[in-house]
């Protein structure tokens, strides 16, 4: 079969080829011809040898499961019981029920320590690693938030909460890049999105984790008469933000907040860090299980786009379901279904 030597023998005979016919020089068609002897001779014997683009080699390796999981929730228990189902990684969730509405933190410093702690300790004995934290979220904890005031509150408490990071250690550290907005107000909540971002990057790069922002739903600009929808709500939008935003931050795309997900994941390319994979019609919260049968995303094509821009997080799964068993089944499916179609 084809391997990596075959595609790189085949490419430097097209640079040579391209090469000499530029400068007219015959030591490239020597080059060329040495080269193609090289291939000849390491392709001979191969009777199995498969057909079709070199591009298409090698078969894509499949990529870990991960899943959403509430921090309250995390014990010996139920960390050996995700473990044992091939589920490997988790972002802990449950951080928004941390603090009241007025973004006051509901517990002591040494409570939180104590909590991450206790965490951190069950997913280690299982081998469960802790990829990302959700950060807090709604109309009270805004990145974005015109009145300074509640601006700084909300800054507090996410310091509070990458104090508990230090203990937890996550690769990723997730955000949400606003709250629903009032109208025509993009411009401004843009504006404070990144001096907040700007203010946390330190942090977290002194933790040694990424910081990354999420897209929201958002597939018609208003929700209503009183609010548009939340920042980062279409790729346009999105790739605007992020030209703005620090290189070191990167993207968290969620597949259930926007309709034709494979779209945003090749605009961001790169800078894509981390994933919410659910299934839905981009319109709604609908947060299926892809292998429902509900939703409109092709799985297909998501899993090409992820690995054209070279993701390298896990598959992590954001979504309904009954038991967890069915994540890692369904990732089977998924996967098997994208090599097939690679046939």
């Amino acid at each position: 079969m084809y391997t990596y030597f075959h595609k790189a023998t085949w490419q430097s005979a097209v640079y040579f080829y391209k090469r000499s016919k530029k400068r007219k020089d015959s030591s490239g068609r020597f080059m060329i011809t040495a080269l193609l002897c090289m291939l000849i001779t390491a392709t001979a014997g191969t009777a199995t040898a498969r057909t079709g683009p070199i591009a298409d080699f090698p078969t894509p390796s499949p990529m870990a499961v991960g899943f959403s999981f509430p921090l309250a929730k995390i014990n010996d228990s139920t960390m050996a019981r995700i473990k044992s189902v091939g589920i490997d990684y988790i972002e802990i969730a449950g951080i928004t029920g941390l603090a009241d509405k007025q973004t006051d933190i509901k517990y002591s410093d040494a409570k939180l320590r104590e909590m991450a702690a206790k965490a951190k300790k069950a997913a280690d004995n299982a081998g469960v690693k802790i990829w990302s934290i959700h950060m807090g979220y709604g109309s009270h904890i805004d990145l974005s938030e015109r009145n300074e005031a509640k601006r700084e509150k909300t800054i507090a408490f996410h310091k509070k909460i990458l104090m508990m990071c230090q203990i937890l250690r996550p690769q990723i550290i997730l955000f949400h890049p606003s709250w629903y907005l009032g109208l025509h107000e993009r411009p401004q909540r843009i504006a404070q999105l990144i001096k907040s971002c700007r203010e946390l990057l330190p942090i977290i790069e002194k933790q040694g984790a990424t910081m990354v922002i999420e897209n929201m739903l958002g597939y018609e600009l208003q929700k209503d008469e009183k609010y548009e929808r939340p920042l980062c709500r279409s790729v346009a939008e999105t790739k605007a933000i992020f030209k703005r935003l620090p290189a070191a931050i990167g993207s968290a795309i969620d597949m259930n907040h926007i309709k034709n997900p494979e779209k945003l994941i090749t605009a961001m390319g790169s800078r894509l860090k981390t994933v919410h994979v659910a299934d839905g019609n981009g319109r709604e919260e609908n947060h299926y299980l892809p292998c429902s049968g509900k939703g409109d995303n092709n799985w297909n094509a998501i899993l090409a786009v992820l690995y054209k821009v070279h993701y390298a997080g896990p598959f992590m799964f954001e979504c309904h379901y009954k038991d967890v068993s069915e994540l890692t089944a369904c990732y089977k499916t998924l996967y098997a279904d994208y090599l097939s179609s690679l046939k």
